[in-house]
């Protein structure tokens, strides 16, 4: 059986697909990671998944610019979006995409602290002080900008069960 590796006006392609579902993978372990940070601090399972989360993270931003190159290549190709809210709320959800883990390279090069992952070093660390005026906003948004993230795509899961009871199956188009 071929695979369809580009999108159509029906259905997303095999890339788009593997892109979308492996990000939401991702994603998915990103956020766990968070919860049990935030609920089991310092258990050994805190320790097993925090320690994951920053190579996540930069796996994520390698993912995010392959897929916002992908769509820019086959964007005359791609199903139609929606309406304007569908269009504003991808929007959205790349942007934060794309920030949330920039904000996180943003704090650890004003840490200071070198930034190392799968054994390659991608961020030398300094010595002396730290980039406060560089840290305080990448604190601030890396934070609340992960959960605004999270919250947006729940709403963009419940707007395909929403479009579905509306008689539009859209989920078909990004299963293949």
């Amino acid at each position: 059986m071929a695979r369809n590796y580009s999108d159509n006006a029906q259905r997303y392609g095999f890339i788009s697909r593997a892109l979308h579902w492996s990000m939401a993978l991702i994603l998915g372990w990103q956020f766990l990671t968070t919860v049990v940070r935030v609920l089991l601090e310092e258990s050994a399972l805190d320790e097993f998944m925090w320690g994951t989360h920053k190579a996540a993270g930069v796996v994520l931003m390698l993912l995010i610019l392959l897929r916002v190159g992908w769509a820019l290549h086959s964007r005359k190709q791609r199903p139609a979006s929606l309406g304007l809210a569908a269009s504003l709320g991808h929007i959205a959800l790349y942007g934060l995409m794309f920030c949330v883990p920039l904000f996180a390279l943003l704090r650890q090069y004003g840490s200071g602290r070198e930034l190392s992952v799968f054994g390659l070093q991608l961020m030398p660390g300094f010595a002396g002080e730290k980039i406060e005026w560089l840290m305080l906003p990448a604190n601030l948004f890396h934070g609340w900008g992960g959960w605004l993230l999270l919250l947006l795509i729940a709403g963009h899961v419940l707007m395909t069960f929403a479009h579905r009871r509306q008689g539009q199956d859209i989920l078909p188009r990004m299963l293949g």
